[in-house]
């Protein structure tokens, strides 16, 4: 076997590429909020939040490689490398820094082959929505709300996924930015002026609650909130920049835009 034997993820977008790369043996320990694959919270001992470790319950598992995701963990990454940890630390924020994180990561654990037969099956799914979302009578514009106080618009790979699946983000302007600060809607009637046809939340970390958006100063002339087209996508659905955002998520954008597009027809 070649490669690290003892893996600790801190983030969940990693474990779940190592379970489809049938690699989850090398997993030694995980994020709390691992999500994906279901079976990873039974198995796996749990070793993190997000923006926080159990430095020293890391050290006991004696990884050889420990793998965290961007600016959010560096501090987690810095203290483990002063211990003497080998750390990598991911900072995909776009489709293609997703399928390159799975290549990346297939690469280090000796599965090179098997990450590039995912990253085409990801890719291909990716073309076949792209081409079914061409026939829709329209294309709705999406606003899609991360969070709530204040407000942020979705990040590129979210944003990448909305234009894939036959919408249009109101918000396309600001996703390029990678750091959430710089998406902050610091005027909500903007929200108003771009009139969504169709909200989406996904208020990471906690339950989106749709009857709040139309309780906001001016909110009840946006489109999307006279019809009833303000729904949920579970934030492990969309909001981690790994395969579920482009399955599960993209799945579920494809079916929310569809049947906007459908009843705007």
């Amino acid at each position: 076997m070649k490669g690290p034997q003892r893996i600790v993820c801190l983030s969940t977008e990693t474990c779940e590429v190592l379970y489809r790369l049938g690699e989850q043996d090398r997993i030694a320990g995980i994020s709390g909020f691992t999500v994906h694959p279901p079976q990873a919270r039974r198995e796996k001992p749990k070793v993190s939040a997000f923006t926080s470790a159990k430095t020293e319950r890391i050290i006991e598992l004696k990884p050889d490689l420990v793998l965290g995701y961007c600016d959010l963990q560096a501090g987690i990454a810095a203290d483990l490398a002063r211990e003497g940890l080998e750390v990598h630390l991911f900072n995909q924020r776009d489709i293609a820094g997703i399928l390159r994180m799975i290549e990346t990561l297939g690469a280090l654990v000796g599965a090179g082959e098997r990450a590039a037969e995912l990253v085409q099956g990801l890719q291909e799914r990716l073309d076949q929505v792209r081409q079914q979302s061409s026939s829709l009578p329209c294309r709705p514009r999406v606003y899609f709300e991360e969070w709530n106080d204040p407000l942020i618009s979705g990040i590129r790979w979210v944003s990448e996924l909305i234009d894939i699946a036959g919408g249009e983000d109101c918000f396309a302007d600001l996703s390029h930015h990678p750091r959430a600060r710089d998406r902050y809607i610091t005027e909500p009637m903007e929200v108003v002026r771009r009139a969504p046809d169709l909200i989406i939340g996904s208020w990471c970390g906690k339950r989106f609650r749709p009857e709040q958006l139309a309780e906001r100063d001016g909110w009840r002339s946006i489109p999307a909130i006279r019809s009833g087209d303000v729904h949920e996508i579970k934030s492990p659905d969309i909001l981690q920049p790994g395969i579920s955002a482009l399955t599960l998520g993209l799945d579920e954008l494809q079916r929310l835009i569809r049947n906007c597009a459908e009843r705007m027809r």
